[in-house]
């Protein structure tokens, strides 16, 4: 290895794992793959309506193994975060949530996203985890806007979004493909406050 391939690698930074007393959001890895497989096989009837058309092979071990080492590309050349959520105390999965289309330059935002397994949701866990994620975003990564797409009729979405403190701004019209047709998003926004400029997390 020449000394500049080992400078290189040197720098690349740590995977973030990010806890509560109750929630662990980290990036996703081989051994990973069952759950995974088991709650999104089980909820997929709940979550199909909310993302796009999934893939033939979308539950095979093949894909999720090609979608670590994605996930893995992704956080070190700094254009997303993608962590799986887990229950803290014996490491159950939970849900899912991306800190994705990391911008930098002068727009310094990202889109972030996420899902719950139907088993899980309605309990409260993804305002946990927005509640680890938002100060990260606003901290370590030291961005200045956070935005979040959301389909209009999914009421539980949009209350955990304003129960964050997220702002609706507007209608993005046939924004994303989802479930096989295009759907408008309603675009919500949250802004680091002086608090987290001045180095406190965000309240």
């Amino acid at each position: 290895m020449t000394r500049s391939v080992f400078r290189f690698l040197s720098r690349q930074p740590e995977p973030p794992e990010l806890t509560s007393e109750r929630h662990l959001l980290r990036l996703p890895r081989y051994r990973d793959f069952d759950q995974w497989h088991e709650i999104r096989r089980d909820s997929r009837a709940f979550l199909q309506p909310w993302e796009p058309s999934w893939r033939s092979d979308e539950l095979t071990e093949r894909s999720f193994r090609q979608r670590v080492i994605r996930n893995e590309q992704e956080f070190h050349s700094g254009l997303a975060v993608p962590f799986l959520l887990f229950s803290r105390d014996d490491e159950t999965l939970i849900g899912g949530l991306t800190i994705g289309l990391i911008r930098r330059g002068a727009a310094q935002s990202c889109m972030i996203g996420y899902w719950m397994g139907e088993r899980h949701a309605g309990k409260g866990h993804m305002f946990a985890a927005l509640q680890l994620a938002i100060p990260y975003i606003f901290g370590p990564l030291e961005l200045h806007r956070i935005e979040a797409a959301c389909i209009p009729d999914n009421v539980s979405s949009i209350r955990l979004l304003e129960k964050s403190g997220f702002e609706r701004e507007g209608l993005l019209r046939e924004y994303l493909k989802i479930n096989g047709q295009w759907r408008d998003h309603m675009l919500f926004s949250k802004i680091r406050d002086q608090k987290t400029r001045n180095g406190k997390a965000a309240s």
